[in-house]
């Protein structure tokens, strides 16, 4: 198998494609490093990337996953990892000191473990991306408000 092929589908495509997989495959593992695994490429050659290779040819689908994040998003810690209702939940954030409800967090679900760890990190790969590579989103503006504007706020 090799994990050095780049593919060519954005990332919602490619969210939707693990979305929609049943299972870890050589293949959508090499879809996934080849879109959202940037340091895997520099660094294939490296301990680590051999690692990653070996664990993904040998079907060791989560720990390939694990040791695939650790690599491509070292900002990115795991804050949670639950199995809920037959999904997998897992939880990334940037801040692991912070309680979940203050950090940066993206989450993933998918019914096989490897799956939602693959999903987290596409997901988390699009949020560490700059304003400026996301698409604009816009706010609608709000018309002047009519009346008095009031503080509620009791300062004793």
């Amino acid at each position: 198998m090799s994990l050095i092929g780049y593919a060519h589908s954005s990332p919602a495509r490619l969210a939707d494609q693990l979305l929609r997989a049943d299972a870890a495959t050589p293949e959508l593992m090499t879809e996934v490093i080849a879109r959202a695994g940037g340091r895997f490429a520099a660094l294939r050659a490296t301990r680590e990337g051999v690692r990653i290779r070996r664990l993904a040819e040998a079907g060791a689908w989560t720990d390939a996953a694990l040791a695939l994040l650790a690599l491509e998003l070292p900002q990115w810690k795991l804050r949670r990892l639950t199995l809920e209702d037959g999904e997998w939940l897992c939880t990334l954030g940037r801040h692991p000191g912070l309680p979940v409800w203050l950090d940066d967090i993206v989450e993933a679900r998918h019914g096989a473990l490897p799956l939602a760890l693959l999903s987290a990190l596409v997901r988390a790969r699009e949020a560490g991306k700059p304003a400026a590579a996301r698409p604009a989103r816009t706010v609608p503006p709000h018309p002047p408000g009519r009346g008095l504007a009031t503080c509620c706020d009791n300062f004793r």
